[in-house]
């Protein structure tokens, strides 16, 4: 298991987390290895167009990865902030709701580097992203 704190969907869904609770980001599942949070696709996340913007999906990986990093790392010492991300689009939703599963690529000491996976309510995917996560002292 990868987490240093086990992760508490309920206690994660309560912490305050600025745009994405605007954006309706919900934390839904772990496991060993992944972390999972869905997000709704409606006139909060859509682009001008009524599909879901591009930067809504890596609102949802960035807050994936972040929170990752820091179930990972001692909070007392360190917090886990984003340093780069990337993002592919494959397909446009309109509406429903889009899940994101978050793996680790590399866990060091100073980075982390996430997979993050979205994909449609019928499990097709939606977008590919990759964090960085700078580990830095309090």
């Amino acid at each position: 298991m990868i987490w240093k704190t086990s992760p508490d969907l309920t206690q994660l869904n309560a912490m305050p987390r600025g745009l994405a609770t605007l954006m309706g980001i919900e934390f839904t599942a772990f496991d060993d290895e992944s972390l999972s949070a869905r997000m709704p696709v409606d006139e909060r996340t859509h682009q001008p167009y009524g599909i879901l913007h591009g930067g809504a999906s890596v609102v949802l990986a960035e807050s994936l990865g972040s929170v990752a990093s820091n179930l990972i790392i001692d909070s007392a010492k360190y917090i886990g902030v984003g340093q780069e991300v990337n993002a592919n689009h494959l397909r446009p939703v309109k509406s429903g709701w889009v899940t994101g599963v978050c793996r680790p690529i590399h866990l060091g000491a100073k980075t982390h580097v996430w997979d993050i996976r979205i994909h449609n309510a019928a499990g097709k995917p939606v977008c590919v992203s990759r964090l960085t996560v700078a580990i830095v002292a309090r």
